[in-house]
């Protein structure tokens, strides 16, 4: 695997962990949550990242595809986003090299995906139930774990 492999699959690890914090315990009516009526919900949000890391995925694997999927359930959609990190990280990690640039990657799909965890962020304390803020230069990610299994935090901040 190269360098650049690695570096995108610990990208992944990043979008795991950061999104694990913001997804986890959100309040049962989280997915309606929105700042306005012309702007999307959380569960529209979440489909749009699911979306966006199915671009990536299916770039890597050569033949992207550009699904605007209907955002449906937010547990549906809680449980795709774990599923396409790992088809993802499992791409990158059995290739023998990639078919598009690793800082296109970045720029593109990966970058996209932090963005909007980012508005998911926003959106949690809109709806009362705020993500504590924490030190992610000294946070617990590991390359490959993508799951919704993440490590605690490490320097909570109160």
């Amino acid at each position: 695997m190269s360098d650049d492999q690695h570096l995108l699959r610990h990208m992944l690890a990043v979008i795991a962990y950061r999104g694990g914090n913001v997804l986890r315990n959100a309040p049962a009516d989280f997915g309606a949550t929105r700042i306005r009526d012309d702007t999307r919900s959380a569960v529209e949000i979440l489909a749009h990242i699911n979306d966006v890391l199915y671009w990536g995925l299916t770039k890597v694997q050569g033949d992207p595809v550009l699904n605007e999927r209907p955002a449906g359930k937010w547990r549906q959609q809680l449980d795709d986003f774990y599923d396409l990190l790992a088809r993802f990280d499992e791409t990158l990690r059995s290739m023998d090299e990639l078919p598009c640039s690793p800082a296109r990657l970045l720029a593109g799909p990966l970058a996209d995906t932090l963005t909007h965890i980012g508005q998911l962020a926003t959106l949690r304390k809109l709806a009362g139930s705020p993500v504590r803020g924490e030190s992610y230069f000294a946070a617990d990610i590991e390359t490959g774990r993508v799951g919704p299994d993440q490590a605690a935090p490490v320097k909570e901040k109160r």
